[in-house]
């Protein structure tokens, strides 16, 4: 069967995207780093493991936009909070392990998402924890993906990671490689130490 890479993406406008980091660094600025890292990740993760689809946001101009690269496969993430939008994409991919990433970590490398399909052989679901208590990867094996998934998750807390196995009720779960994600200027220095 085949892999399925979704890495969410919105378009880069100025407080639109990285919101937080823009408080930091200005708006901007903010935008312009999302783009700039966005590109880097899509060329570290491009592998012929998986097919790479870019989940955008927002949707009629994400399907059209010239930002990303025309090569992949592009899919709307439609309305919803983050939950509701990442089960919707879970349930609509072709037959297959899906994992789904964000495009703000800045350490995610193929091996990381070869490591996570790895793991979705002996498991139902994979997570590649965030230091804040958070998640940078989900990935089911999609044998059947539960009703409760995503349901009652706190987002943007230190309980995402932690709610999320729990809305899985008794599947099999993995922990993969921990990284930085990037919501502030303080991320941004850590996640830059971290090579």
């Amino acid at each position: 069967m085949r892999r399925h890479l979704i890495v969410m993406v919105k378009e880069p406008h100025p407080g639109r995207v990285k919101t937080r980091l823009g408080r930091d660094i200005g708006m901007v600025g903010a935008a312009w780093w999302f783009r700039r890292q966005a590109a880097r990740l899509l060329r570290r993760v491009e592998d012929p493991r998986w097919q790479v689809t870019l989940a955008v946001s927002p949707d009629a101009e994400g399907l059209q936009s010239r930002v990303w690269p025309a090569r992949f496969a592009r899919v709307a993430q439609g309305q919803g909070d983050l939950g509701d939008r990442m089960g919707r994409l879970m349930r609509s991919m072709p037959e297959g392990p899906v994992c789904i990433i964000g495009a703000d970590i800045p350490g995610v490398r193929a091996t990381h998402i070869a490591r996570a399909f790895e793991a979705l052989g002996r498991h139902d679901a994979v997570f590649g924890p965030a230091y804040d208590g958070g998640y940078w990867l989900v990935g089911l094996k999609r044998v059947r993906v539960p009703a409760t998934l995503f349901r009652d998750v706190r987002w943007s807390s230190e309980h995402a990671l932690g709610d999320t196995i729990k809305s899985l009720g008794g599947a099999r779960v993995a922990l993969v490689d921990r990284l930085h994600d990037v919501d502030t200027l303080a991320d941004l220095a850590v996640a830059q130490e971290a090579g």
